[in-house]
């Protein structure tokens, strides 16, 4: 059996809270992430009838019973994550219809899951109806998509069309928009489905004064998701309080989605 801090999936897992800590989305330990596995893949680095534990998760997730996770550890910086995989990461199988998670792997200290586990996997729930190839769930604190909800209507369309207007990449990087929910107290039931919701309908969930929720099919997209949404929202921060005196029209948007083959979400062009 290989050694699991060899696994492509744990060194890219690594890697990308190494990069979004680096990026200044993940303060402290603000922020978590969770990876889909499959059985092939974690037999392959480990028994997957040795339980080190068992930890009830909250929720009820029948969708996802029997599901492999990597995810991050609550109370957990992502600044540590690549010196001690082991403490800051689990590796669980949810059991029982998601109500409890067998611990395979990691928290080493004693620890658990991040507190936004069950937002995380309902998520999950409704990425994977929407598309069988989802993999990954990453919520962050990106500085400028935060502070976009303090001066900006919460309006998803408009918040989704001036993101648009912000960088030519947007509408083709996501083209389904951005959602939007309204401040909500986090670590609860109600906010994650109140996510999952959204999560039907776009890949990225804007949580206002808060932070981000992103998915995709891998680490790459769902990271590369939240880093073109925060240069957006950048830019429009450092614009907003200037006259506009030039943007990306409808029509130049159009273009865009004949040139690279994407579809706008409905409604959201004239």
């Amino acid at each position: 059996m290989k050694d699991i801090l060899t696994a492509p999936f744990l060194i890219e897992m690594v890697r990308t809270a190494t990069n979004m800590y680096a990026h200044g989305w993940d303060e402290r330990n603000g922020g978590n992430i969770s990876l889909m596995l499959s059985e092939d893949e974690v037999k392959e680095y480990g028994d997957v009838k040795r339980v080190l534990r068992t930890i009830p998760t909250g929720f009820s997730a029948p969708d996802l019973d029997g599901k492999y996770f990597l995810v991050t550890g609550t109370g957990k910086y992502f600044k540590n994550v690549q010196y001690a995989p082991d403490v800051n990461l689990g590796l669980v199988k949810l059991i029982d219809g998601g109500t409890n998670a067998q611990l395979l792997w990691g928290f080493t200290d004693g620890g658990k899951f991040t507190s936004e586990f069950p937002a995380h996997m309902m998520s999950h729930a409704a990425r994977l109806k929407v598309n069988p190839a989802n993999r990954v769930v990453m919520h962050c604190h990106p500085t400028n998509l935060l502070a976009m909800t303090y001066v900006h209507t919460l309006d998803e369309k408009a918040f989704t069309r001036t993101l648009w207007q912000m960088c030519t990449e947007c509408i083709v990087v996501f083209p389904d928009g951005v959602n939007v929910l309204p401040w909500m107290l986090c670590g609860t039931n109600e906010i994650g489905e109140a996510t999952a919701e959204k999560m039907k309908t776009a890949r990225l969930v804007v949580w206002a004064q808060h932070g981000l929720y992103g998915a995709g099919v891998d680490l790459d997209e769902a990271f590369g998701l939240i880093e073109t949404a925060e240069k957006a929202a950048e830019i429009y921060m450092k614009i907003a309080h200037l006259p506009l005196v030039n943007t990306i029209t409808d029509e130049e948007m159009h273009l865009l989605e004949g040139r690279f083959g994407v579809k706008a979400r409905e409604g959201y062009l004239s």
